[in-house]
């Protein structure tokens, strides 16, 4: 499965430690993060990650990607008071369209790898051509 993550600013600490924690599930998959967060995450974790473009460029890189419907599980640690919201409802829009499941905190973030490590989302296989 390919999972994005993005992590504002103030939410950085939070996704790498999310990340060490859930490494064992997290390297079964496909990591994307937009640039500043897939080095952190990578370094701190030795997980693979394929890091896009920093900030807002990586983020629409990673809503494009989302568009096309080639993600499968987003986890988008967010800061309320820096957070785009034209980029997020487009990317909650998107999510929603191609039935791609989105974490914006710790608890959503913890149940849906959960349930990924569960194989509640083997369904995406099957219904999305890759």
């Amino acid at each position: 499965m390919n999972i994005a993550l993005i992590a504002h600013d103030n939410k950085k600490e939070l996704m790498e430690a999310f990340c060490i924690a859930y490494k064992f599930i997290l390297s079964k998959h496909k990591l994307f993060a937009t640039g500043r967060t897939g080095a952190i995450v990578s370094e701190a974790s030795g997980l693979e990650v394929f890091s896009l473009a920093y900030g807002k460029l990586g983020e629409q890189q990673i809503i494009a990607r989302i568009a096309y419907n080639e993600m499968d599980l987003v986890l988008y640690f967010m800061d309320s008071e820096e957070v785009d919201n034209s980029g997020l409802i487009e990317m909650l829009s998107l999510c929603d369209q191609n039935n791609i499941p989105i974490a914006t905190n710790l608890a959503s973030a913890e149940v849906l790898v959960i349930g990924l490590q569960r194989g509640d989302f083997a369904w995406r296989d099957l219904v999305v051509k890759k």
